[in-house]
């Protein structure tokens, strides 16, 4: 067992070869409010610069292993992926987080179901990548959730969720071949809610962050971003669920889900902070699978301050679903979330936007 400055992390795991890009039985099943962020979601220096290092206990190359992070007394699991090649040189980082009421098992594929996220896993081989997928706290509904900056939202837990991400990094960036300067985090409604609470809360930790199907909080508790920062947001104009113009998060009164900003004005939020280009570039993708009912237009919001962008995917008759073609959502679920589109895949996609950033620093 190592013990870190803040945490402890416990040797226990799950190791088990990932499961590639493979067919899977169904798409996320029909759950119900209850299950709605999981549906939507399915929705310092580094240490030795030369060769990578692996502690004894931990995962192999080329193996998915779940581990226990200790912070303040409270066990935090989260599945680790280590590239299964040997790199000459540090490793980038990737934090792939959840969706509510979503289980890392599902966002890897071991629970069955088919998943876009666990696309990162053979990114992660070709590019030379460690690919993280930490787990939230329950929540309302007792699954797992983000404590994001939604102050008018009493579905999620009220974990210290940037306390955990930090020391959660702080270990990774300790014991293997990380450049700290290429740290990027990924996520999806929830996940994505809480990806922009880390790009205000510590920015100069990260070099970019992606908001799947999420926006800036209407009504938020925590400051206002202040540190340019890269910023993707990529979503569905046909979004019932967290809404492409602003407004109420999903559709129960209770508990509540609290509002978000449009994706128009969360856009604008960071091109102003970040000092980009008022007027994107705009690039139109090839209408790949007429049938999706949906297309995507990027817009890219260049020349900001270090070099910062601020890209918009705006999935045209897209709903509450993160894009893929490998991994395409049940008919069940677009029947309840809207249509997924299937002219691009989300993790290719963030990983382009990803791959040339790096830490601007204070």
């Amino acid at each position: 067992m190592k013990t870190g400055r803040h945490g402890r992390v416990s040797n226990r795991r799950e190791g088990r070869q990932h499961p590639g890009s493979g067919g899977w039985r169904i798409g996320f099943p029909l759950l119900g409010v209850v299950a709605f962020w999981g549906l939507a979601m399915l929705g310092g220096c580094a240490r030795g610069i030369n060769a990578p290092v692996w502690p004894q206990g931990e995962a192999p190359r080329g193996t998915l292993a779940t581990h226990t992070l200790v912070v303040d007394g409270v066990s935090r699991r989260y599945a680790l992926y280590l590239p299964a090649a040997e790199k000459s040189g540090p490793y980038a980082l990737v934090l792939e987080l959840h969706g509510g009421g979503v289980t890392i098992d599902d966002m890897t594929g071991e629970s069955g179901y088919k998943t876009p996220y666990k696309l990162w896993m053979p990114l992660a081989d070709a590019e030379g990548v460690v690919v993280v997928y930490p787990e939230g706290r329950p929540g309302a509904y007792g699954k797992p959730t983000w404590n994001d900056c939604r102050g008018d939202a009493t579905v999620s837990s009220q974990a210290d969720d940037v306390r955990f991400i930090g020391v959660l990094l702080e270990h990774l960036l300790s014991t293997y071949s990380i450049d700290p300067r290429r740290v990027y985090v990924s996520g999806t409604s929830n996940g994505g809610l809480m990806a922009l609470r880390l790009a205000v809360e510590m920015p100069t930790r990260l070099a970019a962050v992606a908001a799947v199907a999420a926006a800036m909080p209407a009504h938020s508790e925590c400051p206002p971003p202040s540190h340019p920062l890269s910023v993707l947001f990529m979503n569905g104009t046909r979004d019932a669920h967290l809404p492409y113009e602003g407004g109420t998060v999903s559709r129960p009164p209770k508990p509540s889900f609290g509002t978000v900003q449009s994706t128009a004005a969360s856009v604008a939020l960071w091109v102003k902070v970040d000092g980009a280009d008022p007027e994107p570039v705009v690039h139109r993708f090839p209408d790949l699978d007429p049938h999706d009912g949906s297309t995507v237009v990027r817009y890219t919001y260049g020349h900001g301050v270090g070099g910062t962008q601020v890209v918009l995917y705006r999935i045209e008759g897209g709903g509450h679903a993160a894009p893929s073609m490998a991994q395409q959502y049940s008919w069940l679920y677009e029947w309840r979330f809207g249509h997924q589109n299937h002219d691009i895949e989300m993790v290719q996609e963030v990983w382009q936007f990803f791959r040339d950033k790096r830490v601007l620093g204070p």
